[in-house]
């Protein structure tokens, strides 16, 4: 367990005495005296302390090119009105791996995988070339070159090799070689341009001279290759890259060599459609001065004359025998082969201590008259220095929001890398349409003028996640589509952060509940119309500067939907005048509009997308419960329209070979396939002119015309109604039957062996419980649609047959599933059939109203069949290597083998028979850490969670020797038909690994269940960052990884390290958890009179105020204090006069400041009604102040 013989390690911030402790052990702590106790003695062994973060607060890795790889990227975000680049960079050579525009099928520099990245980067990426002379010695050098790093063997000569260092921070990188041998510093330091109307990526090298005497250089210094603009490339470069090669060329803005513009005559193709290429990239190179306008430098783009024979590129050949100023004003040719981008220095002399800096950008324009445009506005004088500086600060200024000033600086640093981290997977919330101080003063749901838009996300693909295919917009209010489950879990605290946003979420993701209650794979962030023809003349009058532009805007306006980086594209582009600023021009037009939701199916139906629909409504009561009754009752919204659909049984249950070919048995294959009728009823959507979908097509209709609406209550009751009957024969998981698992998608051949799942049935149990407290506390009837009333009465007359059949359940459950409660399954499952087949294409649009008794009385009965449900899944538990099942620990997953069939006559798609199933035996698995968190949602009892965290840690999901938790026991001896789980190496991916997201899931649960002393063990444990052992993990302590290689990994050396970087959902289970730490989990609440007040309830260690190795801060009465940011605008600070562990300690006053500098002083543990609305409302406040 944590922290009971641990070993301690410190990593100290430079310029600062705070640290953090890294613990590693097994076993409970058993007090905090003990753990104290420890800490003491082995500090006192421990000296070196090793620089793990410089003065910015930057990440340190020394050796970084002798160290393991490891890859990451800088976070893409140009600011809302900048356009971003995406760049990834790993710990080989110069750091940059590869960078381009938008998606890696428009690349500057070509995106490889991860594998590929480690070998090629010191070759094809960023490079230095150096001709020098000292007095009489003439020498050259590449710095970073990989044939001289350093070898971190012990006992290794390391005698004359350079030292280098890698700095890492949220926004920015940089690569450092000191070579005493050459007497040169070298540093290449990288940033995304940030708010400016053109994309770039930049970069800064600097060259010191720390010699005793002067040293003159020549240097070419810049990019190996670089690919050119010509359409989606990825794909050709990859396949047919000489072929490619034809269309290649290198062009000019000028008679000069200082403006190269690499494009593709056209895009490659062989139809009867030619698109010219007029788009390319630059890359444009000058000598950083602050006080003048530099001249541009001469580009070297010819790779043949820099590398000559040698066409590794291991080494610049060329230079061998010629100087940088013969390549200069030799000719150069770029046509018909991939080229080079080096900057060109012929001659700089510099004395000791002396250094000059090249800056280079490398972007893309529409056109090549747009470059000397570029470079005039990039060469002006302290353009380069503001611009890193404002990476800097923009993205602490995006990370402001959960400012958290503790004892603990590592832990500070990482709740903003947590915050920016699951912001690029679920997009930042921002607030648009505050067009008068009516507006600014209301949410989401107070003003229909008031908008929601989510900037900086995208699906997380990168050099490790090779497999998705990341799209970042190079526009203003940059975002990209991502995955449901991804998005859905990281805006979890978004109303937390942003309480402006009211119930945005909730009613996005529920719209997406489609009838046969499944969702989309792909989320988009909304499109807003302007429908009104007078709001759209106001607006034309109020924001265009001339009559010709005002035309254009209007007709834009009327063109259909738009987001508002295609807004500021198309007035760009159609040159519109306008005579307000970007920002209010955007407040007036989206306060006009109407917000819309967009996703896309994409491939599939997962089981698990549904399961975060409470924890956004959890979410949202913590920040409005007085909101919920109008948030339930008094909206209606519509359902997704998907062209998929779940084929019944009888089509997807069919007869096939074992894979050893030996048998036969049935497998449910196939089981969701494209509906050409549903695409036919999309297509009377699509628009003549543009050939696109109208928004329209994406919501189910009803067979007159207009979509179909229920209120959120109707919606969750049909989600819950048809999840309770897609329960499995033994009505214990929820069935896989559309063809996709859960949460856990490597088990993707589990609904091939007709499996369920626990954790579905964990989250239904609550989903249930929920719909039948609202209705119960509310009493307002349920209108649902007729084809759900059918369904439903069919249920609950299946299930009064199964009461009248004389089921008895044995002590002893029969893995067979019993005859009676496999008719019960079979008629429930094709009731649901039935079900979905009325719904398929329109709903009637006839409703029945049930009444809230009856309601009720129906959910109570259903949730008395789901707890039996689980009952029988603890009797049957896991079974795996080394578990007899016996753990206590709840299972995760069943599959059922179909033990007696009949062919019904049908063939699937390849010819194989179908069947109709007739009998089932239950088959079980290993243990999965899904199975007990899940199951700890539905436990309200502090003893029991105790209990089910003691069985978890003396189960085979425990890792010892790091001290965390594995995704899943050792799998060995089970069937490859469960997944491709089963085709990794134990410990690597999701077999057995330590898989961050759902071990900050298990954590999370932890602390939402005020286990604080077995939480906190946990997190100082070595479980949770920034307390993990950064040798060890080989990576920034800031960021979280997917997976770490865990100890049942066969390579000792691999074991503990970070894979997949940051963009995790395990930032978003860190942010819930830092509420619970900082916030309380509720703190607004209705009191018994029905009025809102407002109380804070941290839980937090007394080691964030005060640690031995930490300068604690202390309030003018010498009282221990932890400030932080609440609703990412009011600073909050905790006087600890108690000098103990806050855990739920109720405040004994609170001292509210207000931004005139007036003061409320409030006695007692809560807020009361009329200040607690003010501080809701995030306006006028500055500051609260909590006693203990």
């Amino acid at each position: 367990g944590p922290g009971d013989t641990p070993t301690w390690k410190k990593w100290v911030y430079v310029g600062s005495t705070v640290a953090c402790v890294l613990m590693i052990g097994a076993g409970v702590v058993k007090s905090k005296e003990e753990m104290a106790a420890k800490e003491t003695e082995t500090k006192k062994s421990v000296s070196d302390k090793m620089k793990l973060f410089d003065e910015n607060n930057r990440f340190v890795m020394e050796d970084y090119d002798a160290k393991p790889n490891f890859a990451s990227f800088l976070p893409g975000v140009a600011g809302l009105y900048g356009k971003p680049v995406w760049a990834f960079y790993t710990n080989r050579g110069q750091g940059v791996t590869s960078f381009g525009t938008v998606s890696k099928e428009y690349p500057m520099l070509e995106f490889n995988a991860a594998n590929k990245a480690y070998q090629l980067t010191p070759y094809i990426g960023f490079r230095t070339f150096i001709q020098g002379s000292r007095g009489d010695t003439s020498f050259s050098a590449e710095p970073f070159n990989p044939e001289f790093s350093r070898d971190l063997m012990e006992g290794a000569d390391n005698d004359g090799l350079p030292k280098r260092v890698m700095y890492a921070a949220p926004n920015e990188m940089e690569v450092v070689e000191i070579d005493e041998s050459h007497g040169l510093t070298t540093s290449a330091k990288y940033i995304v341009l940030p708010e400016e109307d053109f994309g770039a990526f930049v970069r800064q090298t600097t060259v010191t001279n720390t010699g005793d005497d002067a040293v003159t250089l020549s240097m070419l210094d810049g990019l190996a290759k670089m690919e050119p603009v010509g359409g989606k490339l990825d794909w050709g470069l990859k396949n047919m890259g000489r072929t490619l090669e034809g269309w290649f060329g290198v062009y000019h803005a000028d008679d000069t060599l200082g403006m190269p513009f690499y494009r593709m005559s056209t895009e490659p193709g062989d139809s009867a459609s030619v698109k010219i290429e007029e788009a390319g990239h630059y890359c444009l190179s000058f000598i950083v001065d602050d006080d003048n306008t530099p001249p541009l430098l001469p580009i070297v783009y010819d790779m043949n004359a820099i590398f000559g024979w040698d066409t590794s590129l291991f080494a610049a050949r060329g230079l061998d025998t010629k100087t940088v100023s013969d390549l200069v004003k030799n000719p150069q040719y770029g046509d018909a082969k991939t080229s080079s981008a080096f900057s060109a220095i012929e001659k700089v002399e510099l004395a000791p201590g002396e250094s000059i800096t090249i800056a280079t950008f490398y972007g893309k324009a529409s056109h090549v008259d747009e470059v000397p445009k570029i470079a005039a506005h990039v060469t002006e004088p302290g353009f380069v220095s503001a611009k890193f500086e404002l990476a800097r600060s923009m993205i602490n200024a995006i990370t402001s929001g959960v400012e958290t000033n503790s004892t603990n600086n590592l832990f500070n640093g990482a709740v903003r890398q947590m915050y920016l981290d699951n912001s690029l997977r679920g997009g930042m919330p921002f607030i648009l349409g505050d067009v008068d101080e009516e507006a600014k003063m209301s949410n989401f749901d107070e003003d229909d003028r008031v908008k929601v838009f989510h900037a900086f996300s995208r699906i997380h693909g990168d050099l490790e996640r090779d497999y998705n295919k990341f799209m970042i917009d190079d526009s203003y209010f940059s975002q990209g589509p991502g995955n449901f489950r991804d998005v859905a879990q990281n805006r979890r605290e978004d109303v937390t952060f942003l309480p402006r946003m009211g119930s945005f979420d909730v009613k996005m993701f529920l719209s997406y509940i489609q009838a046969d209650g499944y969702e989309p794979l792909t989320v988009e962030a909304v499109v807003y119309m302007v429908t009104d023809e007078d709001k759209i003349a106001e607006i034309v009058s109020t924001t265009t500067a001339d009559e010709r532009s005002g035309k254009i805007l209007g007709d834009v306006l009327n063109g259909g939907p738009f987001r508002p980086g295609q807004l500021f594209q198309l007035v760009e582009q159609l040159d519109i005048n306008l005579k307000v600023e970007n920002e209010d021009f955007l407040n007036i037009v989206v306060a006009a509009a109407e917000n819309l939701a967009m996703a896309v199916f994409g491939q599939g139906y997962w089981a698990d997308h549904w399961e975060y629909y409470l924890d956004l409504i959890d979410s949202y009561l913590a920040i409005y419960p007085d909101g919920e009754e109008t948030l339930m009752y008094d909206n209606e919204i519509r359902y997704f329209f998907s062209t998929a659909t779940v084929k019944p049984r009888s089509e997807k249950y069919v007869l096939t070979l074992t894979f050893d070919g030996k048998s036969k048995h049935v497998l449910q294959l196939d089981a969701t396939e494209f509906d050409t009728g549903k695409a036919s009823e999309q297509e009377a959507f699509r628009n003549s002119n543009t050939g696109i979908l109208g928004i329209d097509a994406y919501w189910q209709r009803t067979e007159t015309g207009p979509a179909f609406r229920s209120t959120p209550i109707a919606k969750l009751f049909l989600l819950g109604a048809i999840k309770y009957a897609t329960r499995d024969s033994y009505g214990m998981g929820v069935e896989y039957e559309g063809g996709r698992p859960g949460w856990n998608d490597a088990m993707n051949g589990v609904p091939g062996m007709v499996g369920s799942g626990m954790p579905e049935t964990f989250e239904m149990y609550q989903l249930l419980k929920y719909v039948k407290k609202v209705v119960d506390k509310y009493q307002r009837p349920l209108v649902i649609p007729v084809e759900l009333n059918e369904m439903v009465s069919t249920v609950n007359d299946a299930l009064d047959d199964l009461d009248d059949s004389g089921y008895s359940e044995p002590e002893d459950l029969p893995f067979d599933v019993p005859d009676e409660l496999f008719q019960y399954w079979d008629v429930v499952a094709s009731a649901r059939e039935n079900y979905r087949n009325d719904v398929q294409y329109y709903f009637s649009g006839e409703t029945e109203e049930l009444s809230a008794e009856d309601v009720s009385a129906m959910l109570g009965r259903w949730l008395e069949q789901v707890e039996l449900g689980i009952a029988r899944a603890q009797k049957f538990g896991s079974h795996g290597h080394e578990d007899d099942g016996t753990s206590g620990v709840p299972p995760s997953y069943f599959s059922f083998d179909v033990t007696k069939w009949d062919l019904n006559g049908g063939k699937n798609k390849v010819g194989l028979p179908l069947v109709n199933a007739r009998a089932f035996k239950v088959g079980r698995f290993p243990l999965f850490l899904e199975g007990p968190v899940r199951y700890l949602k539905t436990v309200d009892d502090k003893d029991a969670m105790k209990d089910i965290y003691q069985k978890v840690l003396s189960s085979g999901l425990r890792d010892e020797k790091l001290g965390m938790y594995k995704v899943s026991a050792s799998l060995e001896g089970q069937s490859y038909d469960m997944g491709r789980m089963m085709a990794f190496s134990p410990g690597w991916l999701e077999n057995e690994s330590i898989w961050m997201h759902m071990a900050y899931k298990y954590y999370l649960e932890l602390i939402r269940g005020e286990l604080f002393d077995e939480f906190f063990a946990e997190m100082r444990g070595g479980g949770m960052l920034p307390f993990m052992d950064p040798d060890v993990y080989g990576r920034s302590l800031m960021e979280c990884s997917s997976f770490l290689a865990s100890s049942a990994f066969p390579d000792p050396a691999t074991q503990g390290r970070g894979f997949s970087a940051r963009l995790s959902g395990s930032t978003a289970e860190f942010l819930s958890m830092w509420k619970l730490m900082f916030i309380g989990p509720n703190p607004f609440f209705l009191d018994d009179n029905g009025e809102l007040k407002m109380k804070l309830a941290p839980a937090l260690p007394l080691w964030l105020f005060k640690d031995e190795d930490s300068e604690p801060t202390y309030d003018e009465e010498g009282n221990l204090t932890v400030s932080y940011k609440l609703f990412a605008s009011i600073i909050v600070t905790y006087h600890n006069t108690l000098g103990t562990d806050l855990y739920r300690v109720p405040p004994k006053s609170y001292k509210i400041t207000f931004d005139d500098g007036s003061i409320v002083e409030v006695d007692g543990s809560t807020i009361p009604t009329e200040l607690a609305v003010k501080i809701r409302k995030v306006y006028g406040i500055a500051s609260i102040d909590a006693y203990f």
